[in-house]
């Protein structure tokens, strides 16, 4: 098995940068490549960063450029970071991509963080993309949802099914 991640940004790849006389998280290196430092994981990987960007800041023409690496990727396995607030956005415009297993995942606090989550959704997306069939999911705290079956419950932060 041969899996390529796409990072596109969000939460999960921020890290905290000193700015001048100030401090802020930015958009840094791939989460998933510290996630898999020291870890000896049973299958090949590539990780391809294709944005940088916070999710609310994503365009139409963002998600489309997402579109075009997926469909033009040889593996048919991707799992794709992005950012919790307008992921259901992005699934939504790759969901008629053929012949491809499309998981996006991301996380509720950056990667580099003690209490963070990453690991644990990035995980569940791996395990996930061994079992499902061609289509889009969103993979987050421990579940899976087909792209169509799912939104952010914006009072708990949880993903939900819609139907």
């Amino acid at each position: 098995m041969k899996v390529l991640f796409i990072q596109t940004g969000g939460t999960i790849d921020k890290d905290y940068f000193e700015k001048v006389k100030s401090y802020a998280f930015e958009i840094h290196e791939p989460a998933v490549a510290s996630i898999f430092s020291g870890i000896a994981v049973n299958f090949d990987y590539e990780i391809k960063s294709v944005l940088k960007k916070d999710s609310m800041d994503m365009t139409t023409q963002d998600r489309l450029f997402i579109k075009n690496a997926c469909a033009n990727a040889t593996q048919d396995k991707i799992i794709i970071t992005h950012g919790t607030d307008t992921m259901v956005d992005t699934a939504k415009v790759l969901h008629d991509v053929k012949g491809k297993t499309i998981v996006l995942t991301g996380a509720m606090y950056p990667e580099v963080m003690k209490r963070s989550d990453a690991a644990f959704n990035v995980g569940t997306a791996v395990g996930a993309i061994n079992l499902l069939g061609e289509g889009v999911y969103i993979a987050m705290s421990g579940r899976i949802y087909p792209w169509d079956n799912v939104k952010k419950d914006l009072q708990t932060g949880k993903f939900v099914n819609i139907k």
